[in-house]
């Protein structure tokens, strides 16, 4: 499977970029109403968990934490939660997220999404949903307001 890429500019502070990907009340914003769970360094596990078809505490996405270089870059496995591999396989893929301070107000998110498993259920969904997530992302920084994906 081919690497998933994205660069957006942001008009916001490069750790304020950073942080909406880490800040309890950020993810929830623009994560769907998620929270991540775990503590960002090297090595350590993590989970997005928020509403789904399990109920509130639905296990989205669960990895690990790869290289953690506040606030320049951000880079994490990833594995779809237990309701989304429902044939129990390991599939996986490395999701790179780079922060580069433009200017004082500007910050260029690059996204590499690779590595992925053979038949990872989520690959073909990712590339719809990483241009409407990082939309909103945009949107709820530059005017506190993320877009209504009802």
């Amino acid at each position: 499977m081919e690497p998933i890429s994205y660069t957006i500019y942001i008009t916001a502070p490069q750790q304020r970029v950073w942080d909406a990907f880490i800040d309890d009340e950020d993810v929830r914003a623009v994560w769907w109403s998620c929270v991540l769970e775990g503590t960002p360094t090297a090595g350590s596990d993590y989970a997005y968990v928020g509403p789904g078809q399990d109920g509130e505490r639905t296990v989205h996405v669960t990895g690990e934490f790869i290289e953690v270089n506040e606030p320049q870059k951000l880079s994490m496995t990833e594995r779809p939660g237990p309701s989304y591999n429902t044939e129990g396989e390991e599939r996986s893929s490395r999701m790179n997220f780079s922060f580069e301070q433009v200017s004082d107000q500007l910050t260029r998110l690059t996204v590499v999404n690779d590595n992925w498993s053979d038949g990872h259920p989520g690959y073909e969904e990712t590339k719809g949903t990483w241009p409407l997530l990082f939309s909103s992302l945009k949107s709820y920084l530059e005017t506190g307001k993320p877009l209504p994906m009802g």
